[in-house]
C-alpha cells in the first residue's frame, strides 16, 4: 500500500513535483497531444493526481478534469491548491466511476507502485471507464533489458517497466496503442529513460 508513505511526504512531495513536471518540452507536448485527443469528448481523470498539479494543467487545456488518488492528505492539499476543480480519494483498481463516462485517463506515473501482479486489474478499469474512442496516456521509468524491474523510489518500492508490456496489458484490456514516446532524463530526475504510451479503446 502507498498511502501511508505519500501521506507522510504530501506537503514536501507538492513542492517537488511542480518545478519538475513543469520543466521539460517533451512532457508538455505530450499531456497537450492527450487533450487534443479528447477535448470536447467528455470528462477526463487524473488517476494518481498527487497535489492536482496535472490536473489543474488539463483543465488549462480545456478539459473538464477531474483528480483521484489513494492518499487522502494528497486530495487534500489538492483540494486547498485547486478549490475550483474535483478531487477525490480512490484507488485505481476500484474506481468510482461508471462504466463508460470518461473520454480520457492520465495515468502520470500513477501505476509505477503497482506491483506487477496487480496491474492488469487496473487496465481493466481503465478500459471499463473509458468510453468507445476514450484515450489512456500513462506514464513511467522504463526498463533496460526487456524486464520489469525494481528500485528504492524515495517514497516507497516502484517499478520500472517495458513499454512493450504496458502495451501487452493494455491489448489485453482491450486497449489498442496509438503512439510511445521516450525521452532521457534529465539532472534532477532519476538515471532511467522516462516512457509515454498513448492507448485508445475502440
Amino acid at each position: 500500500m502507498t498511502v501511508t508513505p505519500y501521506d507522510a511526504v504530501a506537503a514536501q512531495y507538492a513542492e517537488f513535483v511542480g518545478p519538475i513536471w513543469d520543466a521539460d518540452p517533451l512532457d508538455r507536448a505530450a499531456w497537450t497531444a492527450f487533450a487534443d485527443y479528447v477535448r470536447g469528448r467528455g470528462p477526463v481523470a487524473d488517476l494518481g493526481c498527487g497535489p492536482g498539479h496535472l490536473t489543474a494543467h488539463l483543465r488549462s487545456l480545456g478539459l473538464d478534469a477531474a483528480g483521484v488518488d489513494l492518499s487522502p492528505a494528497m486530495v487534500e492539499l489538492a483540494r486547498a491548491a485547486h478549490p475550483d476543480l474535483r478531487f477525490d480519494v480512490g484507488s485505481m483498481a476500484a474506481l468510482d466511476i461508471v462504466d463508460g463516462a470518461l473520454a480520457g485517463i492520465l495515468t502520470w506515473y500513477s501505476v509505477i507502485h503497482t506491483p506487477p501482479a496487480e496491474l492488469p486489474g487496473c487496465f481493466a478499469e481503465f478500459a471499463r471507464t473509458l468510453a468507445p474512442g476514450g484515450v489512456l496516456l500513462l506514464g513511467c521509468f522504463e526498463a533496460g533489458g526487456g524486464e520489469v524491474t525494481t528500485f528504492d523510489h524515495k517514497v516507497t518500492t516502484a517499478y520500472r517497466w517495458p513499454l512493450d508490456d504496458l502495451a501487452a496489458l493494455g491489448a489485453a484490456a482491450g486497449l489498442v496503442e496509438v503512439g510511445r514516446m521516450h525521452r532521457e532524463h534529465t539532472e534532477n530526475e532519476r538515471p532511467f529513460r522516462q516512457g509515454r504510451l498513448l492507448l485508445r479503446k475502440p
